[in-house]
């Protein structure tokens, strides 16, 4: 008659995985306070405020927008700085002669959805070349009409 063993012999080598996991819980703790200490400050962003005093005759505007309204599908858009329609050939020395005295190098640019962006690059070209500092793009909801 045969007998069997519960055990089948000798037990074999069995891995300790506590120092591993240990291991593991320190490297997350590492990355977690690299990550936190890392962080990268991204683009300043610069909305022009809605004032709620009324601009006199006396007072300069200081924010300055560049509007483009869409003519047509092969046309180029319509110019304007504060609502005044500037030509393409004026918007340059235009932008040269507002910005030469002012401090604070800021104008804004706003566009109809039909406005191709190549036109917008031109228009933030040229009030780079005007001596514009930053240029930044206004969404259509902030519009003043």
């Amino acid at each position: 008659m045969a007998m069997s063993m519960a055990g089948g012999g000798a037990s074999g080598p069995q891995l300790n995985v506590t120092p591993l996991i240990d291991v593991l819980l320190v490297l997350i703790i590492i990355f977690m306070v690299i990550v936190t200490q890392s962080r990268t400050k991204g683009l300043e962003a610069q909305a022009p405020q809605p004032s709620n005093a009324t601009p006199s005759a006396a007072t300069p505007v200081r924010t300055i927008v560049i509007q483009l309204e869409a003519r047509g599908k092969d046309q180029p858009p319509t110019v304007m700085i504060n609502s005044q329609e500037v030509s393409w050939a004026e918007l340059k020395p235009r932008l040269f002669d507002i910005f030469k005295q002012r401090a604070e190098k800021v104008a804004f640019v706003e566009g109809d959805d039909d406005v191709e962006f190549r036109f917008v690059a031109e228009v933030i070209d040229e009030a780079h070349e005007a001596g514009v500092d930053r240029v930044g793009l206004m969404p259509r909801v902030m519009a003043r009409r």
